[in-house]
């Protein structure tokens, strides 16, 4: 179905008759109480409370109750002596209000018929009843327009286009219930993430946006300019450096919920700008925080789903429930494609095997071609929740090396529906080799690898003082909602980046 709001001539039509109504109103308002855009409305109950409260009414029964209620009018009908309307609160919840001759006298009736229009915020006070048709109703005594809308609603019987509901998110939230959901199932996780931290006793704290140097992770970081300190500056890409230097400083177990910004491609699984967590512990290692990580996404999912079994937006369900496997990655991608490949596997080796599947590598080392060869054996096949473990040492500079297996580093990416949730480390906590393994990523710079991270004389000073030993992660919220509703991830942004 496709998007059938009004052609640009009828709009403007609407428009100028709503502004004349929205003249009248202001012009009343000189002599009256009421106005376009009265400040307050004297509302008693929500429409839900008033929902619950009333939940199961005879048909044409009365209550005797009076209440005061504010929503958006979704629905206008005006016959005669007696017009409907459904008013709509934020939380998606409904209730009709009529407005009869009886009630109100024919000067207000008018009023509603000639000032009303679909998309207006109204109050209406009155009785609650249940209609003949047995719909909760209001009817109303008194009425106020609350806000009057300019632009006529979407047709609210027909979906908006995918191009509509990114660029006007706000007549998404109006029309359809799954994006009022999904923004309060992203609320509940995050609650639910802060909630797991408190009960491990993490400290949630706040680092830079603004970075004299991008660090902590292997990105393409957007640049600006300070007037102030007439420097560049660039956005982060990464808390990471910063949340260590916190546990130097002995803030042991620290965690961060942020922006991260990355000038990047844009596509089903990644967004320019998007929501990351990460969390650093002393005396950590890469398998407990894996159980804490773990233990993260399954509680976000039981306070949003209700259980570690999750419904998908298409019907599918998923279980994030269990321990995980834990998938080695050498010996994985040894075993799918069918030739022994090592810490030690040679170059010409990997490039010969890389060209025989058509995988290509820029700017190719042992690491980048031993991660491409297993996202192209390995990673199609993965189906439920899996930690894949112990990553090449030249792809990972911020990593301690493995402790019994040379060549590697204690390194894990999680993969859930086919796609990278989170990454965690055994983190590199001595700073001679970091000032090895931060020199070595200039060098690939200077080779143009644009991602390479830079020397930062800052972390390493701070690495000089004592670090220590400690385990870390970081997971995008964004993709913990893709994980738990099935969305892809432009839905679950309340307002994503669109051209």
């Amino acid at each position: 179905m496709t998007d059938e709001t009004p052609d640009i001539e009828d709009i403007a039509e609407q428009k100028a008759v709503r502004l004349a109504k929205r003249a009248r109103l202001i012009q009343e308002a000189e002599s009256a109480a009421d106005g376009a855009y009265p400040v307050s409305v004297p509302i008693t109950h929500s429409i839900a409370a008033v929902r619950a409260r009333f939940p199961d009414l005879e048909v044409d029964a009365q209550t005797g109750e009076v209440v005061g209620v504010a929503g958006r009018v979704v629905h206008l009908r005006n016959t005669g002596k007696l017009c409907f309307a459904a008013l709509q609160a934020g939380d998606g919840s409904r209730i009709q209000a009529m407005v009869s001759l009886a009630e109100v006298g024919e000067e207000s009736l008018e009023r509603w018929k000639d000032l009303v229009d679909l998309g207006d915020f109204v109050f209406v006070s009155g009785e609650v009843i249940s209609s003949r048709r047995g719909e909760l109703s209001i009817l109303t005594r008194d009425w106020q327009i609350a806000s009057k809308a300019l632009m006529p609603l979407p047709n609210l019987h027909t979906e908006l286009s995918d191009e509509t509901r990114m660029r006007q998110r706000y007549l998404d939230l109006i029309t359809r219930e799954q994006a009022r959901a999904t923004v309060k199932a992203r609320a509940t996780a995050v609650s639910s993430l802060r909630a797991t931290f408190a009960g491990h006793d993490f400290l949630e704290v706040e680092t830079p946006m603004l970075q004299t140097l991008h660090g902590g992770a292997s990105a393409r970081p957007f640049v600006t300019h300070s007037n102030a300190f007439d420097t560049e500056l660039f956005l982060r890409i990464a808390p990471e450096l910063f949340l260590k230097r916190a546990v130097v400083g002995g803030l042991e177990r620290v965690y961060e919920i942020n922006r991260n910004f990355r000038n990047e491609g844009a596509d089903s699984t990644h967004s320019p700008e998007f929501a990351m967590l990460e969390a650093y512990q002393a005396y950590g290692d890469y398998t407990s925080i894996a159980d804490l990580t773990q233990e993260l996404i399954q509680n976000a999912a039981r306070a949003v789903a209700g259980s570690t079994v999750v419904t998908w937006a298409d019907g599918t369900e998923y279980d994030l429930g269990g321990d995980w496997a834990r998938l080695p990655m050498y010996s994985s991608l040894s075993e799918a494609a069918g030739v022994e490949i090592t810490p030690q596997t040679g170059l010409p080796e990997l490039a010969a095997l890389a060209e025989k599947v058509g995988v290509e590598v820029k700017l190719p080392t042992h690491g980048k071609y031993v991660e491409e060869l297993w996202e192209h054996f390995v990673k199609p096949g993965l189906e439920h929740p899996t930690f894949v473990m112990d990553f090449p040492v030249d792809t990972s500079p911020l990593v301690r090396d493995h402790r019994s297996i040379p060549g590697v580093v204690e390194k894990w990416d999680l993969y859930v529906r086919g796609f990278e949730l989170a990454t965690g480390y055994s983190e590199l906590v001595d700073p001679v080799i970091q000032r090895e393994r931060f020199v070595e990523q200039a060098k690939q710079g200077a080779r143009g690898d644009v991602e390479a991270m830079r020397l930062d004389e800052e972390f390493l000073r701070a690495m000089e003082h004592g670090m220590p030993p400690m385990g870390g992660m970081g997971m995008g919220i964004d993709r913990l909602l893709m994980a738990i509703t099935g969305l892809g991830i432009r839905e679950t942004i309340l307002f994503p980046l669109v051209k």
